[in-house]
């Protein structure tokens, strides 16, 4: 499952990443307990975004079977996903003998943040979120929602910034990697 920070901003202003800005922060968060976890639908759709980036050559179809093996992940749970991506309008699919699916758009058109919004419920992370007329005795003068709420937007607004070319890096490695782990 990946890990995606609410808080890497904070991160980043106390040098826990990389000159890319990602992979030594999430790492630091993790290590610290400042995580986030998408479900596993957001995770799965991803994983399926950057195989189709992966394998975009001319007139090829990728299908549900071989990301399935890939990834090691349920054809039946992929269908679902298949089916979002493409009600979505992220992918194009192909019925029958011969079918299957590929991106509908360029990798740099794919907005992560885009991604992960159609695919999460919401993103409260206290009850307070939800529910204004919460039981917390201190909501009329908490900080902390704000607090929150600020971070949330500014985790959104980093996945904002990272399209779907960005994930396909490096490209070689993935490709070599998932190549392994294909079903002849």
């Amino acid at each position: 499952m990946y890990f995606l920070s609410i808080f890497a901003i904070a991160a980043a202003r106390i040098g826990a990443v990389d000159d890319a800005g990602l992979r030594p922060c999430a790492a630091f968060l993790i290590r610290n307990g400042l995580d986030m976890r998408l479900t596993s639908f957001t995770d799965y759709t991803l994983r399926v975004l950057i195989y189709l980036g992966l394998h975009r050559e001319p007139g090829r179809l990728s299908t549900i079977s071989e990301i399935a093996a890939a990834y090691g992940l349920s054809k039946n749970h992929l269908m679902k996903i298949v089916h979002h991506l493409a009600k979505q309008g992220y992918i194009e699919t192909a019925r029958g003998k011969g079918g299957g699916m590929r991106l509908a758009r360029l990798p740099k058109r794919i907005r992560v943040g885009d991604v992960v919004r159609s695919t999460e419920e919401d993103f409260a992370l206290t009850t307070c979120f939800q529910n204004e007329s919460d039981d917390c005795p201190i909501v009329p003068v908490c900080r902390l929602r704000a607090t929150l709420l600020h971070a949330t937007h500014a985790f959104l607004e980093i996945l904002d910034r990272t399209t779907l070319e960005d994930l396909l890096q490096p490209e070689e490695q993935l490709t070599e990697i998932l190549r392994g782990r294909r079903a002849p």
